[in-house]
């Protein structure tokens, strides 16, 4: 059974930080590439970060370079994503995937978590 479980959002001030996990199935992690993704209240689901299978590349969203990481643990099947300098307009659900290409687009990502809500106050 293909699995993506988050956790790890919650309500933080701005200038806080919180770390998003993503739990996923063997199968979902071995398709290589994980990504998170996040849509804010009224708008479309936007790409995040996303990290290749050996951690060696990882690609980032302009609106969270120098603020956010992405990485990985293949021993636990997990990736994460460390969110610091949260800024109100960071409030959105936020998805993790699971896929075969580093890629911004939703497409190459075959499988997809539930999300978890991460809500910044000002």
């Amino acid at each position: 059974q293909v699995q993506l479980v988050e956790s790890g959002g919650g309500l933080v001030q701005a200038g806080g930080s919180l770390r998003l996990s993503c739990a996923a199935s063997v199968r979902a992690f071995s398709s290589g590439t994980m990504g998170w993704f996040r849509q804010a209240p009224g708008k479309e689901r936007e790409f995040v970060a996303a990290i290749t299978w050996s951690g060696s590349a990882a690609y980032y969203a302009d609106f969270v370079k120098g603020r956010f990481t992405i990485s990985r643990d293949n021993a636990k099947n997990t990736v994460y994503l460390q969110m610091n300098s949260l800024k109100p307009e960071d409030t959105a659900v936020y998805y993790c995937a699971a896929g075969s290409l580093l890629s911004s687009a939703e497409s190459p990502y075959d499988y997809w978590g539930q999300g978890t809500q991460v809500t910044v106050s000002s």
